[in-house]
């Protein structure tokens, strides 16, 4: 961890901006479910607090604790992990400005770019982050942005972050890495030379499927004002009993990760192994073309496996209709077990485009539960 921060992940996670209630001693941050504040004069905000757009206490504890998580100096809560990008987007950019995306990515996050970025003026164009070669050609001179997942939603592709971080400063371009599927426990962009680190804080930081959220952590003070500046002109903010059911999460994010990527890692060799899978998609694999790459940057390898099945679009559905213990869902980083269709579900939004997914394709959002119990229902699926 950096200077500001010398504690160890697991302590950040529990202590990092949650001190003591000054009043009563609690060793959990109160819910601040409050609109405005009394002022000690015309103009004397006690603690900085005015009204909770603008800040509010409980959101505060959860933005020091992902600025510290991610060895950031600032962290931005939201409503939602597409308020976060939405709000990212118009502080950096301006109509006629270029942003390079990965041709595999989150569909909401395509949509974001396609439907509504691209009629403010924005240009966008797609390349495979993996091959830093391509992220090269895709620029312009107008470019502005380079945005990466990795690993990729629904590919489980790898971009090697300090290699793209190095072709983004050479061409005066900030580097945004979408850190969701790994969290910052298993990796930390920023480090890696990152300018931007984006989460849906609905998945595995809040881990329990029971909130919405969004989260921005930058290594720029400068930047992480002009983003609270336009937070709070926007408006999309996390609100208070949201914010602490996040870092609630995040108390446990660390043993959580942990398991998700050992029965990730369990149910991934199984997959290999079954003769109705053609193909599976996860880092940790050895034959995983961007294993080692991910080995080198992240501390596991997730709780996400995509596969594909034999029998085209139809078998991959009825996979998902068969699984028992795999609740059929969208989302992902919940301790529950998740499967999907992403082609018709989350990545919908793409279809016909360059990020369009393959028909047979099923994606697992790998839980916590019985590893034993997850193999065993997966095979029943499969059958």
């Amino acid at each position: 961890m950096t200077d500001q921060h010398p504690h160890s992940f697991e302590t950040l996670a529990i202590h990092a901006g949650q001190e003591a209630d000054p009043l009563t001693g609690a060793v959990v941050p109160p819910i601040y479910q409050v609109s405005t504040y009394k002022q000690d004069g015309v103009g004397g905000l006690r603690g900085g607090y005015e009204y909770s757009r603008s800040a509010n206490p409980t959101r505060t504890a959860l933005e020091e604790n992902l600025a510290a998580l991610e060895g950031g100096r600032r962290g931005l809560a939201f409503a939602s992990g597409l308020a976060a990008e939405d709000c990212l987007l118009r502080t950096l950019l301006v109509p006629g400005d270029h942003v390079v995306i990965p041709d595999d990515a989150y569909g909401g996050t395509f949509r974001l770019f396609s439907k509504v970025v691209e009629r403010w003026g924005v240009e966008w164009s797609v390349a495979d982050t993996s091959d830093p070669a391509a992220v090269r050609a895709a620029l312009r001179p107008r470019t502005k942005v380079i945005w990466v997942e990795t690993p990729s939603n629904p590919l489980l592709g790898i971009t090697d972050i300090a290699a793209v971080a190095d072709i983004a400063r050479t061409a005066g371009a900030r580097l945004v890495v979408d850190n969701t599927f790994a969290s910052p426990y298993l990796q930390q962009p920023l480090a890696l030379g990152a300018d931007v680190v984006v989460h849906s804080t609905t998945k595995y930081m809040g881990g329990h499927s029971d909130v919405v959220g969004g989260a921005l952590i930058v290594s720029d003070p400068g930047l992480g004002d002009e983003l609270a500046f336009h937070q709070n002109a926007m408006g999309a903010v996390a609100a208070p009993f949201d914010s602490w059911l996040v870092l609630r999460g995040i108390k446990t994010l660390g043993v959580r990760m942990d398991r998700h990527s050992a029965n990730a890692t369990r149910v991934a060799e199984l997959l290999v192994a079954h003769p109705k899978v053609t193909e599976v998609f996860y880092p940790g694999l050895p034959e995983h073309v961007g294993h080692e790459t991910a080995a080198k940057q992240m501390r596991a390898f997730g709780g996400m496996v995509s596969f594909r099945v034999t029998g085209g679009e139809e078998a991959a559905v009825e996979v998902c209709n068969r699984a028992r213990l795999f609740t059929l869902g969208e989302s992902l980083g919940g301790v529950e077990s998740l499967i999907e269709h992403p082609g018709r579900m989350t990545h919908a939004s793409a279809a016909g485009s360059a990020l369009e997914v393959p028909a047979d394709l099923v994606r697992l959002s790998v839980g916590i539960e019985s590893i034993d119990d997850l193999l065993g229902d997966l095979t029943q699926a499969l059958a």
